[in-house]
């Protein structure tokens, strides 16, 4: 059986563990990955209207319970920084919530460098 290494998109919105819940539904056995990665623009907050204590103890929080591994990163450039991480860690399987404005640019820009990677929107 082939491992699944599911990586689920979180952000600036506390809603962000229904995705890490259906993150932890793809994970079959215990050879499967489930990380669940947070890029913040350098110049923001990790969760809008709570402090970054506060947004990285209840991420922290939800990942452990539902057996996850967290990773936070800032940059200047977030499709990027998830594209390498998804390279880099062997990612099949990608979770993240629908654009606010419902076009879904954000998951086309990364299907289009991450081609073999399947986009599980929610």
């Amino acid at each position: 059986m082939i491992d699944k290494n599911v990586m689920v998109c979180v952000t600036q919105q506390k809603t962000c563990e229904r995705l890490i819940a259906k993150g932890k539904s793809l994970v079959k056995n215990e050879n499967d990955e489930l990380l669940v990665i947070h890029v913040v623009n350098e110049n923001d907050k990790f969760l809008k209207n709570y402090s970054d204590g506060d947004a990285l103890e209840y991420l922290f929080g939800i990942t452990k319970v539902l057996g996850a591994e967290l990773v936070v990163e800032r940059s200047k450039n977030i499709i990027n920084t998830i594209v390498k991480f998804a390279k880099d860690r062997n990612i099949n399987v990608i979770v993240m919530g629908e654009s606010p404005d419902n076009k879904n640019t954000f998951q086309e820009k990364i299907k289009k460098k991450l081609k073999d990677v399947e986009i599980i929107v929610i």
